[in-house]
């Protein structure tokens, strides 16, 4: 066996791959199951959760940790919720988007693990219960868009590489949902959400999903009414949003429907992508 250089070998070039996941659990307690089976085979090497639905005091941090995971928490009593886990340990964590002191929703969380600038983020919906665009809740999600944007410019100004993922609230194009007409009035296909999503394409982003697939009507997200996961009447609206320095050295970026299909799923699946580091 031919003996190594004589250089120092960091823990980031011991992993020529890393394996990053993004997945709303739409509630960690009552998903833990799921996750844990679909950790355990698909060994993302980095897994950003969305929807906790629990206070980081009641998060299942002994069975994550058990796998050989370090996790990092921002929690709320039964809403919203993000968490960033990796096999490595993360550094300079922030728990909330810059841009408003007032706001308390527990919808981001961003570290450094594998030399990557990694945010968990559940974006915010801004419709109704009539899925019509809210009077209050949209210009929020507007707003909140706005903030991701000026901080994900800033983000930029580092030249590392950046994975910014997780549950956008967000349906990039009428070819990322079953029907667009159902749709219609909705934030997640509105003109001025949609803006914002390219406005963050425009600082230069690549949202890695679409760069590497251009097949239409393929989904990470199912409604648990009407059936919708049997007749893939879905959504996509999970993503992962890479600066150039990450989308350099993107390998790989897939949708795994089959967490979908078990028992008591998630109204999300998992999306991950490779990097090649």
């Amino acid at each position: 066996m031919r003996p190594l250089p004589n250089f120092q070998i960091s823990s980031v070039s011991l992993h020529p791959m890393v394996k990053i996941a993004t997945w709303n659990v739409n509630s960690i307690n009552k998903r833990l199951p799921n996750v844990l089976d679909w950790i355990k085979t698909a060994s993302p090497d980095v897994l950003l959760l969305q929807e906790l639905k629990t206070v980081a005091d009641k998060f299942p941090y002994l069975e994550f940790e058990e796998l050989g995971y370090h996790i990092e928490v921002v929690g709320q009593k039964s809403y919203n919720g993000v968490a960033l886990i990796s096999k490595e340990p993360i550094t300079d964590v922030i728990r909330e988007l810059p841009g408003d002191l007032e706001d308390d929703h527990a919808r981001y969380v961003e570290g450094t693990t594998f030399g990557i600038r990694v945010a968990s983020i559940y974006l915010p919906n801004g419709n109704n219960n009539s899925n019509l665009t809210d009077e209050i809740k949209f210009p929020y999600k507007l707003k909140w868009m706005d903030r991701l944007n000026a901080h994900a410019q800033k983000l930029l100004e580092t030249e590392q590489p950046i994975v910014l993922a997780g549950d956008f609230n967000l349906i990039p194009t009428d070819d990322d949902v079953f029907s667009p007409k159902r749709f219609d009035g909705s934030a997640h296909t509105h003109p001025s959400s949609r803006d914002r999503f390219r406005a963050m394409e425009n600082l230069g982003y690549t949202e890695a999903w679409r760069a590497l697939n251009k097949e239409a009507h393929v989904y990470s997200y199912w409604d648990y009414q009407r059936s919708a996961f049997d007749h893939n009447n879905g959504i996509r609206i999970d993503l992962m949003m890479l600066s150039p320095q990450a989308a350099d050295i993107l390998t790989s970026c897939s949708i795994d429907k089959e967490p979908r299909g078990k028992e008591s799923p998630s109204d999300h699946t998992p999306v991950f992508c490779e990097l090649s580091v």
